[in-house]
C-alpha cells in the first residue's frame, strides 16, 4: 500500500490505539509517541497500549502517562470499540503477546508500519512496509509530512529522532541513509536535544549492568578466526551480577564493535526452558536467515529468535547453525 492510501484510512478513523513489540525499543516506542502526539493535536480519540513495560531508558517520553500496560480487565471496554490499531516496528505479530489475542477476539482493524520484512501479509489488515527505510520512525515522519503536511512539533520530533538514532546505532550502522540524516536536521530546527536523548538512553547504566558487561566480556568465545563471537547470559550470572534480563540491551552491539569480528551473538536465558538470541553483523555476513532458522527473523545485519529450549539445550542447536552458515556465505563473498 502507499501513502494516499494510509492516508485514507486515518482521515476515516475515531478512535485509535497504537503500540509495539514486546520489550520495546526506542523505534517502536519513538514512533508511538510521534504518533500519539499527531492524534492529540487533531483532537482523536488515542491511546498508546504496550504489551510489556516502558524501558527505564525511554523514560523521557513518557507525557502524562501516555504509554499504558496491556490489561483485558482495564482496556478491553475501551479497546473493543476502537476503529484501528496502528502497529509499529513489530516484525513478527507474536511479539504482541495478549494485545494480539484481543485484536482478534474483537475483530479491530489493524495497520502494521514497518521496516522489517513480512513474515505473513496476512497478519494485519492494511500494511505499510519499507525495507529501505533505516527506522520505522522514518515512515512514520513521511506520512505526517507527506500526507498530512503536520507541524512538525518538538514533542513530535522527539519521538522519530529517537526511532531513528535508535535503529541507526546514532547514526553509526549501515542502515543510515541520506533521508534518516534529513529527517534529523528537520528535528534540531524543531528544537530537539539530541545530546539529552543521547545520555538518557545510552549514558544511565545501572552499576548492576556495568558489572553483568565485565563478566560477559570475559567469556567471550571466539570462532571463525575471531570473526564469530558468542556469549551466553543464564540465570547465574545475572543473579551474580544483581542484574535483569533488561540490562543486556546493547551487549550484542557492543561485541560487534571488537576488532576482526563480523557476528556477535548472545544467548539470553529468559525463563525455565526458554531462551532468546541476539545476532548482530557487520556487513560481511546476513543473520537474518540464521535467526530464521531458529524460528526468528529480522534484517540481514540484526536480527533474533526466541526458542523454547533449555539454554543447555538451545545452545548447540544454534551454534551448529551459525557454524553451518558462515562457510556456506563464505562461497558466495
Amino acid at each position: 500500500m502507499n501513502l494516499d492510501h494510509v492516508k485514507s484510512i486515518l482521515e476515516d478513523v475515531g478512535r485509535v490505539a497504537l503500540t509495539t513489540h514486546e520489550n520495546p525499543d526506542g523505534d517502536g516506542l519513538g514512533c508511538t509517541a510521534a504518533m500519539y502526539q499527531y492524534f492529540q493535536d487533531i483532537k482523536k480519540d488515542c491511546r498508546i497500549i504496550l504489551p510489556s513495560s516502558l524501558p527505564s531508558e525511554y523514560l523521557f517520553l513518557e507525557k502524562d502517562s501516555k504509554f499504558e500496560i496491556y490489561s483485558s480487565e482495564y482496556m478491553d471496554s475501551w479497546l473493543k470499540d476502537t476503529d484501528l490499531v496502528i502497529v509499529f516496528d513489530i516484525g513478527d505479530r507474536r511479539r504482541l503477546k495478549k494485545i494480539g489475542d484481543a485484536i482478534e477476539k474483537y475483530d479491530i482493524k489493524t495497520l502494521n508500519i514497518d521496516h522489517h520484512p513480512l513474515i505473513n501479509d496476512t497478519d494485519f489488515s492494511y500494511n505499510l512496509v519499507d525495507v529501505n527505510a533505516s527506522a520505522t520512525g522514518e515512515i512514520v515522519y513521511d506520512i505526517l509530512e507527506q500526507c498530512f503536511s503536520h507541524p512538525m512539533s518538538k514533542e513530535i520530533c522527539q519521538g522519530i529522532f529517537t526511532a531513528i538514532m535508535t535503529d541507526t546505532g546514532s547514526f553509526r550502522y549501515s542502515n543510515t541513509n541520506i533521508h534518516s540524516h534529513e529527517i534529523a536536521i528537520e528535528c534540531y530546527k524543531a528544537g530537539v536535544n539530541a545530546s539529552y536523548i543521547y545520555q538518557q538512553i545510552y549514558e544511565a547504566s545501572s552499576r548492576c549492568r556495568v558489572k553483568l558487561l565485565g563478566a560477559v566480556l570475559q567469556d567471550i568465545k571466539y570462532e571463525f578466526d575471531g570473526e564469530f563471537a558468542w556469549f551466553i547470559v543464564d540465570a547465574n550470572k545475572l543473579m551474580i551480577c544483581d542484574a535483569s534480563a533488561k540490562d543486556v540491551e546493547g551487549f550484542s552491539d557492543f561485541v560487534r564493535t571488537i576488532k576482526g569480528v563480523e557476528i556477535a551473538l548472545m544467548i539470553l536465558e529468559t525463563g525455565q526452558n526458554r531462551c532468546r538470541i541476539n545476532l548482530r553483523s557487520k556487513g560481511k555476513y546476513s543473520v537474518n536467515n540464521i535467526a530464521k532458522a531458529l524460528g526468528g527473523g529480522g534484517h540481514p545485519f540484526a536480527a533474533g529468535a526466541k526458542i523454547s529450549k533449555s539454554v543447555e539445550k538451545a545452545s548447540p542447536q544454534i551454534l551448529e547453525v551459525v557454524r553451518n552458515s558462515i562457510p556456506l556465505q563464505k562461497e558466495t563473498l
